[in-house]
């Protein structure tokens, strides 16, 4: 299969090089001293599921320079997504399909108002990765899942080729039933989780298991999922509880990679995160006190500023 990784990043860069490794022709889009380390060195996976080193790998700077595509993995930060959509839209024209892991909750609408709605699918990724240095991807935990679907959870030859793709490459990788309530139940585990590890620019022990701190923790929780359930997206008021069990399993070192990214004085996903449930709460008259204290928080660092 013919696969285009559009951001080469803990996301892109670990599925990518394991579909690369798979025998698929999959050829990366990076950029600065990642995309240099990978045309230097390759692309290597320091991962508890198993560590791999992708030499040579086929790396651009701009999707425009690809000749083709069946399937693109778009997993680009937020603040990127415009454009690296408009660099895509030669490849789809002539074919290619969007899958879409990015994190936040809107990511196939907005991708889809500059390619075309029926040209991307949508996705949720669940695996702990990030850059560790150009041309290093970090992998920890014990899992590596992508699910997607259709946004009519209908199936559809496109959706099954790339299922078979994932799962020849030896990742977990499922055709949801309700792909909605799978972008919610991740959304509203990953803004928490962002908002707490950015805010102590630690890992998510720090605040998940202080008696003061924690209750932070399971009102950003409760607002995202309060949102979720007034847009009527399949959500639960019981799905609360069942996210803090997720969060209460995660590995003590967990960082988002919101966090990673303050930390480097990189520009951050807030306004996509918490800033979402701030606005998707105002649309929908829910209170969300908790996400608009993060979002004030962090908005010194919001495009970028190195700590120090």
């Amino acid at each position: 299969m013919k696969i285009t990784v559009m951001g080469s990043g803990g996301v892109g860069g670990y599925f990518g090089a394991r579909l690369a490794a798979a025998g698929n022709d999959v050829s990366f889009v990076a950029r600065g001293a990642h995309l240099e380390a990978m045309r230097r060195n390759g692309l290597r996976l320091d991962s508890e599921l198993g560590n791999l080193h992708l030499k040579p790998v086929q790396v651009v700077a701009d999707a425009r320079d690809i000749a083709a595509a069946d399937a693109i993995l778009f997993a680009v930060k937020l603040g990127d997504t415009r454009s690296a959509a408009e660099s895509l839209q030669p490849l789809v024209a002539k074919g290619a399909t969007v899958f879409t892991f990015q994190n936040g909750i809107d990511s196939a609408e907005r991708i889809g108002r500059i390619i075309g709605a029926n040209s991307v699918v949508p996705g949720v990724g669940r695996i702990l990765s990030h850059i560790l240095e150009p041309g290093v991807i970090k992998q920890t935990g014990t899992f590596a899942r992508l699910e997607f679907a259709e946004s009519n959870n209908e199936p559809s030859p496109r959706t099954a080729a790339f299922r078979e793709a994932c799962q020849g490459a030896g990742f977990e990788a499922v055709l949801s039933p309700n792909i909605g309530r799978e972008l919610w139940l991740k959304f509203a585990m990953l803004a928490p989780n962002a908002a707490v590890t950015a805010l102590a620019r630690g890992p998510i022990s720090l605040m998940r298991d202080d008696p003061q701190s924690r209750p932070l923790l399971i009102s950003l929780v409760e607002e995202a999922v309060a949102v979720g359930i007034a847009l009527k997206t399949g959500l639960e008021p019981s799905d609360t509880d069942k996210i803090m069990q997720l969060i209460d399993g995660l590995p003590k070192q967990m960082m988002a990679s919101m966090a990673h990214d303050i930390i480097a004085g990189k520009p951050i996903e807030v306004d996509g995160l918490s800033g979402a449930v701030v606005r998707l709460g105002a649309q929908t008259g829910v209170p969300a006190p908790s996400h608009k204290f993060i979002v004030q928080a962090l908005a010194p660092f919001a495009a970028g500023k190195r700590l120090g």
